[in-house]
């Protein structure tokens, strides 16, 4: 069985409260394996047999949608395109990590896509974007609070819906990930 992480967004934010305990038992009534949960924000570690993340995506936005009547996106990785969002991510190293994000995406912009939202009037002169696999480095500068940069805007101007973790975040799931293969060897 390969290990998955999904990364669900707007889980916990807004009007969309749910908790981790529902949530892994969604994923364990589901047929999903070693269900774990990693901060109260939608980042599910799961087992599960090897296949493409597209239908796993498929399937977790599905579900969530049919047990708790909540429209999200379900963004599925594995435990080496999770390191890879820290390793490729231009702007690691150059700001402090809750303000370094990647932004996962269901899909792969265009560069015409990409380079809309870089020429988008709202994003600050110290904000940063890269585009990546699937996913669009973001560095917010100052913070992402007073940032106009929104998931919204994003998912608008690329066409692709996506979810955001800071860089402590995806290293605190890298690590678990990790933990949980020692443990299982």
């Amino acid at each position: 069985m390969a290990r998955y992480v999904a990364l669900f967004g707007s889980i916990n934010v807004g009007g969309n409260r749910l908790t981790m305990a529902d949530l892994r038992a969604a994923f364990a009534a589901e047929g999903f394996a070693d269900v774990e949960t990693v901060v109260a924000s939608g980042n599910v570690i799961f087992s599960h047999p090897a296949r493409p993340t597209r239908g796993l995506e498929e399937k977790l936005t599905l579900m969530v949608d049919d047990r708790f009547d909540m429209q999200c996106a379900a963004l599925v990785r594995d435990r080496d395109e999770l390191a890879a969002a820290i390793v490729d991510n231009p702007f690691a190293g150059t700001n402090e990590d809750k303000f370094v994000h990647t932004m996962f995406l269901d899909g792969q912009p265009t560069q015409a896509q990409f380079d809309a939202l870089a020429a988008d009037k709202w994003i600050k002169p110290n904000e940063r974007l890269a585009l990546g696999d699937r996913a669009l480095y973001i560095d917010y500068g100052d913070g992402v609070g007073e940032s106009k940069l929104t998931a919204r805007l994003i998912e608008r101007r690329l066409e692709h819906k996506g979810t955001a973790r800071n860089l402590r975040s995806i290293a605190r799931i890298v690590a678990k990930l990790d933990e949980l293969e020692m443990g299982a060897a």
